[in-house]
This record gives structure tokens, sequence and C-alpha cells, in this order.
């Protein structure tokens, strides 16, 4: 079974390392071609010149892009994927909207499959082989998949319908970016009251208020600066974009989501697009609103 991989990113490149650890011969093909190139001599493996390439070549393409329209141009554009002609299985791992995976079902090949199967897990779950798949078929869909599947993740949780990944994902992401929202209100309070940064999160990460993602992110809400970006406010911003425009379209009131829409779309603004979404509590620090 010969895997394509488009889109090495920060998850995406440790998806494909743990492919290529796994023993499949794997294809890669990034936007900028000399990652692409620096990670194929590192793990031992090929490059393909253009998406259409990368599908021509593979028997299952997965890509990990950053929005509905960098998937668009890699599916859809001039020397697309789905212009290749001998992949079978497609499987979208990036977070989309749900009616961009809708478009891609519509559009494959003849004969081919497209999953949704977006992640939830930071960078360094990425590098541990631990995310978690939401895949948006039927447990018997799926099993086709489940070894490049369990190369990369440590759970895999079918929803049974296309497009019920995403749907799943924007979900997650919501929630993660409100507790990021509301961990920089508590830290900026705490502050504010003379609790010293480092012992306030103590209090927090033993409190039952502690969600996972706390703890593997305590160093970048304590020094933002001093860690590399994980993941962005760009990124975070697109997350809630996306979700507030599904609960719009479907009559759904998420009033904390719209909150945190405004603080990430205000931090845009002023400069922090590109700083890991920790940034929000600098942001809050410095009476943002």
């Amino acid at each position: 079974m010969r895997v394509g991989f488009a889109g090495l990113g920060r998850m995406g490149q440790h998806m494909a390392r743990n492919l290529a650890s796994a023993g499949f011969d794997l294809v890669l093909w990034n936007r900028t071609q000399a990652v692409a190139k620096t990670l194929a001599e590192q793990v031992g493996c090929a490059t393909a010149n253009t998406p259409r390439d990368l599908a021509e070549r593979c028997d299952i393409v997965i890509t990990m892009l950053s929005d509905d329209a960098a998937s668009e141009t890699v599916h859809l554009g001039s020397d697309g994927l789905f212009f290749g002609a001998h992949a079978k299985h497609f499987i979208e791992m990036g977070t989309m909207s749900p009616d961009h995976i809708a478009d891609l079902v519509a559009n494959a090949p003849l004969g081919a499959n497209v999953v949704d199967a977006p992640v939830s897990g930071a960078t360094q779950a990425a590098a541990d082989a631990q995310l978690l798949i939401m895949a948006g078929c039927t447990s018997d869909a799926v099993q086709p998949l489940m070894p490049v599947f369990n190369a990369m993740g440590r759970k895999v949780i079918t929803l049974d319908t296309s497009g019920a990944g995403a749907v799943m994902k924007l979900a997650v992401n919501a929630m993660i970016h409100g507790i990021n929202q509301t961990l920089a209100e508590a830290m900026t309070l705490t502050q504010a009251l003379g609790i010293a940064p480092d012992r306030a999160f103590d209090v927090i990460e033993a409190s039952a208020a502690c969600a996972p993602m706390l703890k593997y992110r305590r160093a970048l809400y304590l020094d933002e600066a001093a860690n590399d970006v994980t993941f962005t406010v760009a990124l975070a911003q697109k997350d809630m974009a996306l979700a507030a425009d599904l609960a719009r379209a479907n009559g759904v009131a998420m009033p904390q989501g719209a909150a945190t829409l405004s603080v990430l779309t205000k931090a845009m603004a002023q400069g922090f697009q590109n700083r890991d979404m920790a940034a929000i509590l600098n942001f809050m620090r410095e009476g943002n609103t």
C-alpha cells in the first residue's frame, strides 16, 4: 500500500514521520517543495512534483491542510489530486467546514472514496502518534484505512456519515478555544489581585477545572515567548468562524462561541495572528476586551 501525504505543516510533518516509521511506502508533497524534500531525505521516502502526481502514484492520499481554500486548491486546482488516475481513498485530516467536505465528495473521481478524518491533539500528540481521529464514515468503511490511522493515532471514532468528522472537530475546537479564553481571563484576574502566575496555574492545574490541554500547554501560558508556536491565533479564529457559520446556518445559538470569536478577531487585528493561541493571555493582560 503506497500512501501519499500532502500538507507538511507543524502537525503534518509528525504524522508523515509516523507513517514512514510504520513502514509505509510513502510519497510526500508540500506547497513549499523544499520542506517535502528535506523530510523525504530524513525518513527515506519519495516526493511528488504536484498533487496530481501524488494521486497518480499512491493508493491512499492523506491531506493535512489549513483551511477550505487550501484544500480546494490541492484537490480541485490545476494538477490537483482529483486529476490523478490511481488513488482510491482521499482522507482530509485538516479542520474543514462540512460544506467543503460535501464539495469534495461531489467532485471526487469516479469510484474514489473521500473521508473527513480530522484529529484532536497538539503537536506533541502528533509526534507521539497519540491523536484522536474523528472519521466521517461507518465502522465498515473505515477498515481499509485503519492501518494508516493506527500509525498516527491512539483512537479512531467513526461518526457514520460524511461530514460528521468535520462537524465534530469544530465542536471540539469550539470547546478548546473557549477553555483557552476562560483560562486567560482567570489568570489575568488572579494576577491583578497579586497571585503569581505559576502559583495560580498550580491551583488551576490541580482543580476540577483543569482540561488535559492546560497541562500540556502550561509552559506556553507561563512563558509564551520562550516556547515554540504550536497552534496560532489565526487558526483558532478560523476554527471559531467556521463553528459560528455552522451554528448560524442551523439555527443553533452559541453565545460563548461568539464571545470567543470576538476576542480572537480583535487579537488578530492587533497583530497576534501568528502567535500561539496562548498569547490570548497576554492580549487580556494588556487590557483588551
